[in-house]
């Protein structure tokens, strides 16, 4: 169905907006929140029904819900004073008041067929979860280990970067002796997660296992001791624990058997990991080579949501760190972040890589809106809350900001980004004027990572703060070495603060510390 009105067609199966023939840019929730206000134009639509269809039943703040609103009137020509098409209507909601005429989009064949484009098919693995055994001695309580196995490959299905295999099929291994090798063989896998559980009164003990199908090597093993307070609760803590720790496993396994290949034979799948391997590493040189790994990736098939996502999302890392130019890379970052939710609309990964362009581009509602879908659409993506945690503080929510670094790093406790996650927590300490607190998590920071900018950063305005040349001089020193162009007038101008108090609290500690 398309709608008409003015100049304007909203065309719901091509998800375009044109304005007389002209594409009009939408960003993916601007146009669902556009396209249902017009499809419900006979009533008044109120924040819960928005909430419920748009943001799936999420929390969401009135300033993100607003900003999609504003920015669906500015789509039109609207706006909130005249409000010509979307009104709003006082403690009701919102309504679309506009002259609509309804089209069915013809379909008319083509004179001779057109040849579709040929997809470039990528070697992405796939997973098979199978049943934890019930090493409890008693039938009954099997129920436990199958939901905890079911509730593994729901959560591992969410990651969406690789293929996992349907319950019917791995679930008919039960209670069979069969080698991994041919259970991999027979279900077409890479990878298999196993694992057991026995119960004893009150409390279960856990264990689980990601094995390499063609190696025979185990690449992570965990147990997991509880009592049986709640056994809902316990099944869910255990669950995203294992399903967080597994996504980088697989990452770092998949991307040692790339460097193996001849470069000849990369595939985007093999360029992607290859380019996550340096992602991961955070630093300038390691940023460029993800840069040219990736951009070849699309290369191969521009169609690649996963690869987009990664080359927005690195784009606008460098920004932050200081290593690129936002004005340069903006524009490419956010138009590969809409080509990766184009693509996939419901991977996590393609919101966060576009929430880390509102980031950036001082959009702060819109990027904490975007993080909120991602992890709406997967809760063990710790990348996402640690980007999440980032925005907070930047929005002037630095308690929140904390909790939501503390997430992340429980979620995923060896995770590559655990030191950018306590360089996170440091800083919504500094916001908060716990000095002492923001440097120990900024020298836990260095201790897992020492070359991160961003701790460096904290480090500095918070022995600033509390005086302490020698700190300050050495985190200074340090911050010079991995940012060579740190100054005030950058940190004015590129940093995305929602509170001029904060930016001068940042400031002042950057010049208490020494900086010019």
């Amino acid at each position: 169905m398309r709608f008409c009105f003015e100049n304007n067609v909203l065309d719901g199966d091509l998800r375009e907006l044109t304005c007389s023939g002209a594409a009009v840019p939408l960003q993916p929730q601007v146009f669902d929140l556009l396209l249902y206000l017009v499809a419900q134009r006979t009533r008044v639509v109120s924040k819960d029904d928005l909430i419920s269809q748009i943001w799936s039943d999420r929390i969401i703040s009135d300033s993100a819900l607003n900003s999609r609103i504003n920015a669906a009137r500015k789509a039109l020509g609207d706006d909130g004073a005249s409000q010509r098409l979307i009104k709003t209507i006082p403690r009701k909601g919102f309504r679309f008041v506009g002259e609509v005429r309804e089209e069915v989009a013809a379909t008319t064949a083509p004179a001779q067929p057109v040849a579709a484009l040929p997809r470039v098919l990528t070697d992405r693995p796939a997973v098979a979860v199978l049943a934890f055994e019930n090493m409890s001695g008693d039938p009954a309580q099997d129920y436990f280990g199958d939901g905890i196995s079911e509730d593994i490959l729901t959560a591992l299905s969410k990651q969406r970067w690789f293929m996992v295999i349907a319950r019917n099929s791995s679930f008919t291994y039960k209670g069979r002796a069969v080698h991994i090798r041919q259970i991999a063989e027979e279900l077409g896998v890479r990878y298999v997660v196993e694992g057991s559980v026995r119960k004893s009164d009150n409390r279960v003990r856990i264990t689980a296992q990601l094995n390499d199908a063609t190696t025979g090597s185990h690449l992570w093993a965990e147990r997991y001791d509880r009592e049986l307070v709640d056994v809902f609760a316990v099944q869910d803590e255990i669950t995203n624990a294992i399903a967080a720790a597994i996504e980088p496993q697989i990452h770092a396994a998949e991307s040692f058997r790339a460097h193996r290949k001849p470069p000849a034979s990369l595939d985007a799948w093999d360029l992607l990991m290859r380019a996550l391997s340096h992602y991961w590493r955070v630093t300038r040189r390691d940023h460029e080579t993800a840069r040219v790994l990736l951009e070849r990736a699309v290369g191969i098939d521009p169609n690649y949501g996963q690869a987009l996502s990664v080359l927005a999302a690195n784009h606008m890392f460098g920004v932050h760190l200081g290593w690129a130019e936002l004005a340069l890379v903006a524009p490419l970052a956010e138009a590969a972040a809409l080509a990766a939710v184009r693509c996939d609309h419901e991977d996590a990964w393609a919101h966060a890589a576009l929430g880390s362009v509102y980031f950036s581009t001082r959009r702060l509602a819109d990027a904490l809106s975007e993080f909120e879908q991602a992890l709406a659409l997967n809760p063990n993506f710790s990348l996402a809350q640690g980007y999440y945690a980032l925005a907070l503080s930047y929005a002037g929510r630095p308690k929140d900001s904390f909790e939501a670094a503390q997430r992340a790093m429980r979620l995923s406790p060896r995770d590559p980004s655990l030191a950018i996650y306590h360089g996170i927590a440091g800083y919504a300490r500094f916001t908060e004027r716990r000095y002492a607190e923001a440097i120990a998590l900024a020298r836990e920071a260095i201790r897992h990572r020492g070359d991160l900018t961003g701790a460096y950063r904290v480090l500095a305005v918070s022995a600033g703060m509390t005086g302490d040349g020698v700190l300050g001089e050495m985190a200074l020193g340090e911050l010079r070495r991995t940012q060579p162009n740190i100054s005030l007038h950058w940190i004015s101008t590129q940093l995305p603060w929602a509170n001029e108090a904060d930016r001068e609290h940042y400031l002042e500690g950057f010049r208490r510390a020494g900086l010019r």
